[in-house]
């Protein structure tokens, strides 16, 4: 049986923010400094209690910006491991994940704009006037003068130095 009160959209409701782990700031600090000792650099930290047993998930990078490797995480996760284990910070069950945060969706280096050719892209630039524009298409290329990009055709290209940022987006827009 249906009850006419059910139908429709469900109403919104809003969630209140999840509270972080109170060891998170101890944790954070001494996945930090066992990091930094490693060669890497700490990207963030984050303690999932809704899990069981819960989980301790660290991203890392590397301070000179070349790409962490998943045996670079492997390496890494007896150290932190242990690290924890000396602290003594945690005393229940807990899982540690070591990971990298890999690319994100606004491309800045030149491996981004060689990776990502042919792939959609929003480009905001300033206009001649000095007004913030948005445009949408495929990413073509990036030169030492223009961001190149096709418009349903037609190429477009932005001066480089009027681009304020070029960022990944799904097909559909």
């Amino acid at each position: 049986m249906i009850n006419a009160s059910t139908i429709g959209p469900e109403p919104e409701t809003t969630l209140p923010a999840p509270l972080p782990h109170p060891l998170l700031p101890d944790l954070t600090s001494l996945a930090k400094v066992t990091a930094e000792s490693h060669g890497f650099a700490l990207v963030s930290a984050q303690v999932l209690t809704h899990l069981q047993p819960m989980t301790l998930q660290v991203q890392i990078r590397r301070g000179n910006g070349d790409d962490v490797s998943l045996d670079d995480c492997a390496g890494f996760s007896a150290p932190m491991g242990e690290a924890i284990e000396a602290s003594a910070l945690l005393t229940e069950a807990y899982v540690l994940e070591i990971s990298s945060p890999g690319i994100g969706d606004r491309l800045q280096s030149d491996r981004d704009f060689q990776t990502f050719r042919s792939y959609p892209v929003d480009v905001v630039h300033k206009d001649d006037e000095g007004r913030e524009q948005r445009l949408s298409g495929t990413l073509l290329e990036r030169t030492e003068d223009h961001v190149q990009i096709n418009i349903r055709g037609r190429v477009k290209r932005i001066p480089r130095d009027s681009v304020i940022s070029v960022e990944l987006t799904s097909p559909t827009g």
